[in-house]
């Protein structure tokens, strides 16, 4: 299989036997040779043509070509072999020169190269995946090489982790669970990219949930995941969560299955803010804990609670509860309006990044002031977070929403429900 020539040598023009095993180095890296080898394929002769002196070279450079000649057969790699042409002429005579060099078979490739052991290894890994019943892994591996070798340290874990998930794993285990020695969650953590390709080659396509993306290992071989919590507290010391407990953290799984008693559920983004909460009738406050609200999809019996929503005033505290709304369309907002942004400004600080989304769920008055934070119109990127609130304010305030929540549900659109206006702001 001739070649164009290789690069030239350092003093500029005549191909030396390094730049050859470079040549056929890049070959290998990229692992043509051994998806040959794998695959069983006869070797095909590599040839690779050699720029050396020509006739007029050779006049004017005798000894510099002399000396070229020379490093070719006393230097040319083991396993190569030259063949010549004859360049000269009436003043030099005929001179036989290397003209190509040649590499007949895998063995001689091997040498030429220095990578008899690193072939060793390779076939290695193909015998172990054959003999632990995986021939998909196996092939895998086979056009795969460079990216198996790079794994050859940890090879054997690897694929007794993947025979075990094979043959044991079912819905609802745990990764903590693979029972495999030497592999734990750390392990599958830090060769999740390998064990997805090997994964994917080896089950059934049934068992890959293909919706998942590959960087969620969990999801895409259907292991069951963390659970998500909600971290639920008591306004009203006669609704109780979990026996005489005021607070808890509540699995999502089983909470969407076990309402609440309360009649109102209070969402608060800051922690904080949700700990020091006035007492508030029939009311259980929810810690949504920023773009975490999302979380709360599920609890599909939210949609029947008088649901208030309370964030930062920022441009990303309206996308929050734009994104609650898209769940729980009802869903109020409480002290998020401009009378409580005014009536604080001595608090405002900067909002680092500003979202300009749009935010279709949001009210009239929301959009509006939604529409003035994100386009600076109060000043430079202004924020008023929860916690820089006046506690009197917030007292009256969420008093006041919650006496006006039966009458906002009565309506034929909850949306249109306007924060409560303090007396101090009229």
């Amino acid at each position: 299989m001739p070649e164009t020539a290789a690069g030239t040598s350092d003093s500029g023009r005549w191909t030396t036997p390094k730049d050859v095993v470079a040549k056929l180095h890049k070959r290998f890296d990229r692992g043509e040779f051994l998806i040959s080898l794998a695959l069983g394929a006869d070797f095909e002769p590599v040839g690779i043509a050699l720029r050396g002196p020509t006739a007029g070279e050779l006049g004017a450079m005798f000894e510099t070509a002399r000396a070229w000649v020379r490093a070719w057969e006393c230097a040319a790699p083991q396993g190569v072999r030259l063949e010549y042409r004859e360049v000269g002429g009436r003043i030099i005579g005929a001179n036989r020169l290397p003209a190509r060099a040649w590499v007949d078979g895998y063995e001689q490739l091997w040498t030429a190269l220095g990578v008899a052991a690193t072939v060793r290894r390779f076939t290695g890994l193909l015998a172990q995946a054959q003999a632990r019943d995986l021939p998909a892994v196996r092939d895998w591996a086979a056009a795969n090489p460079i990216k198996a070798l790079g794994h050859a340290g940890r090879w054997s874990a690897l694929l007794a982790a993947v025979a075990w998930i094979e043959r044991h794993q079912r819905p609802g285990l745990y990764v903590r669970q693979v029972d495999v020695p030497g592999v734990d969650t750390k392990f599958i953590e830090a060769n999740r990219a390998v064990l997805t390709d090997l994964l994917e080659v080896t089950l059934d396509p049934a068992r890959i949930e293909q919706a998942a993306p590959r960087t969620d290992f969990v999801r895409r071989f259907r292991f069951e995941p963390k659970p998500e919590y909600i971290r639920a507290r008591t306004l009203d010391p006669s609704v109780t969560l979990i026996g005489p407990f005021t607070e808890a953290s509540l699995r999502v799984s089983e909470l969407a299955e076990h309402p609440l008693a309360a009649s109102r559920v209070l969402v608060v983004e800051n922690e904080t803010t949700y700990l020091a909460l006035p007492p508030l009738p029939d009311t259980v406050a929810i810690w949504g804990g920023g773009y975490a609200v999302n979380r709360l999809a599920p609890l599909a019996w939210l949609a029947d609670r008088d649901l208030l929503y309370w964030g930062d005033i920022d441009t990303h505290g309206f996308a929050i509860l734009n994104r609650l709304r898209a769940a729980f369309p009802a869903a109020r907002s409480v002290l998020m309006d401009r009378a409580t942004l005014m009536r604080h400004r001595s608090q405002w600080v900067r909002e680092t990044t500003i979202t300009g989304a749009d935010l279709p769920l949001l009210t009239a008055d929301e959009q509006q002031l939604y529409r003035d934070l994100a386009q600076q119109v109060p000043g430079p990127a202004v924020r008023l977070e929860q916690e820089r609130i006046g506690f009197g304010w917030i007292e009256t305030a969420l008093h006041r929403a919650v006496g006006s929540g039966r009458a906002a549900r009565d309506t034929s659109d909850a949306h249109r429900y306007r924060a409560p206006v303090s007396r101090e702001d009229s």
